[in-house]
């Protein structure tokens, strides 16, 4: 099934805009992060780089109600190139950023490219409905996941070698303009969706259009169950992703090459998680995997921190160690433990939703969600930052983070739609 959805156009254009703008945001963030890290201090570095995340995702609770109501309206491939078209000229901000050597101004595109990620949400995950069958969504999901996270992957290893020493401007610009207009031009070939709701007004008012959102996800239990487990999702995932970098330097005291092994290794086992988890269901809407999953994450998760804590400071990390030394192969085993288990855990959960929600509104529902995410996320990416501020360090945050994982499974399971 997965090659037949990467031939066919229903499918093939979403994927490819989705890996194209995935790989600018992730590509942009690794060449901040990277910069953050090698130029601050320790104790400085931590911090900021948890609060750059939360500044990528806030976006997602300002607007994605705005974007629901935008897709459910509005064609929604016409409305996902209109948003591509203006993701060039944010492009251009973090060129202009780079070049200068200017936190604050990749901050700011850092932001622009949240803003434009979450109004794209609802159309990316709402139109998979809309041009493939019920059966065909587990596998749509696992590739959009897969497209996602491979391009944290390759964007990683480029903004690392970006950033080295520096950076080249120019190699920067070549990239993030390129990949812009790619995305750009494969948003133009997704085919049109029709308008779900042609007469659904919309609230300009954020604030209220978001709360009601959530209010109507709230009074169905099968669709808010789904929401609360995608956020836990996206939660833990945003605290890992925002660990490891001082985790591999300050910690097992890796250099960049190492940082960006780390992060290498999580993108490509969760596209892989993504695959099981799509092969489990062969066509089927099943939810034992998340509760599975969120077991054997939290596990990975507090053994990455145990094993981490246990780490000779004196003797620093190298990638050869990773497949090498027995230590630094758990280190690597249990990140990429915990990273398959994430695959496996979002790719049912989004699909049951996706599956749930009516055709007529199933963008606003995906946006609902998306604010329950950003939500969830905002809220840990401040809180670690603070106690990361306090002292608190990368490995005993990842133990706090498993324990937390297994009494959320048990929570999982009790609450679980049946049936």
């Amino acid at each position: 099934m997965f090659m037949t959805l990467m031939s066919a156009r229903r499918f093939a254009p979403l994927f490819w805009c989705q890996f194209f703008s995935a790989f600018n945001d992730n590509f942009l963030k690794t060449s901040l992060v990277f910069m953050i890290l090698f130029k601050l201090s320790a104790s400085g570095s931590e911090a900021l780089i948890t609060l750059a995340g939360a500044i990528f995702i806030s976006p997602f609770f300002l607007f994605s109600a705005l974007g629901g109501e935008t897709a459910d309206r509005f064609d929604k491939a016409d409305v996902a190139a209109r948003l591509k078209l203006i993701e060039i000229g944010v492009a251009a901000i973090a060129v202009a950023g780079f070049w200068l050597h200017s936190i604050a101004m990749l901050l700011a595109a850092l932001f622009l490219f949240g803003v434009i990620a979450a109004l794209f949400g609802p159309i990316k995950y709402g139109i998979l409905p809309d041009h493939l069958k019920v059966s065909e969504l587990p596998a749509g999901n696992a590739l959009v996941e897969g497209a996602t996270f491979v391009a944290i992957l390759t964007g990683t290893i480029a903004g690392g070698l970006a950033a080295r020493e520096g950076g080249d401007p120019a190699s920067f610009a070549a990239i993030m303009m390129g990949l812009a207009l790619a995305s750009w031009a494969a948003a133009r070939l997704i085919p049109p969706s029709g308008r779900a709701a042609p007469d659904l007004p919309i609230t300009f008012n954020i604030v209220a259009s978001t709360f009601r959102l959530i209010g109507e996800l709230r009074r169905q239990p099968a669709l808010w169950w789904g929401a609360l487990a995608i956020s836990w999702f996206w939660l833990v995932g945003a605290v890992v992703l925002s660990l490891l970098p001082p985790l591999a330097k300050n910690r097992l005291g890796g250099d960049e090459d190492v940082v960006t092994a780390f992060l290498a290794i999580f993108s490509v086992a969760v596209g892989a998680g993504s695959a099981i988890a799509a092969v489990i269901a062969r066509g089927r809407i099943i939810l034992t995997p998340v509760a599975v999953a969120a077991v054997v994450l939290g596990l990975f998760s507090f053994d990455l921190g145990w094993s981490s804590s246990a780490w000779e400071q004196s003797a620093a990390l190298r990638i050869a160690d990773l497949v090498t030394s027995p230590a630094g192969i758990r280190i690597a085993v249990d990140l990429a433990g915990l990273a398959m288990a994430g695959g496996l855990f979002i790719v049912p959960a989004f699909s049951a939703v996706q599956a749930w929600a009516g055709a007529e509104r199933r963008a606003r529902v995906v946006a609902a969600v998306n604010v329950l995410n950003a939500a969830f996320m905002t809220v840990a990416g401040v809180v670690v930052a603070v106690v990361q501020k306090a002292g608190a360090s990368p490995p005993l945050l990842l133990m706090v983070l498993g324990i937390a994982n297994v009494a959320a499974a048990a929570v999982i399971a009790r609450t679980m739609p049946r049936g």
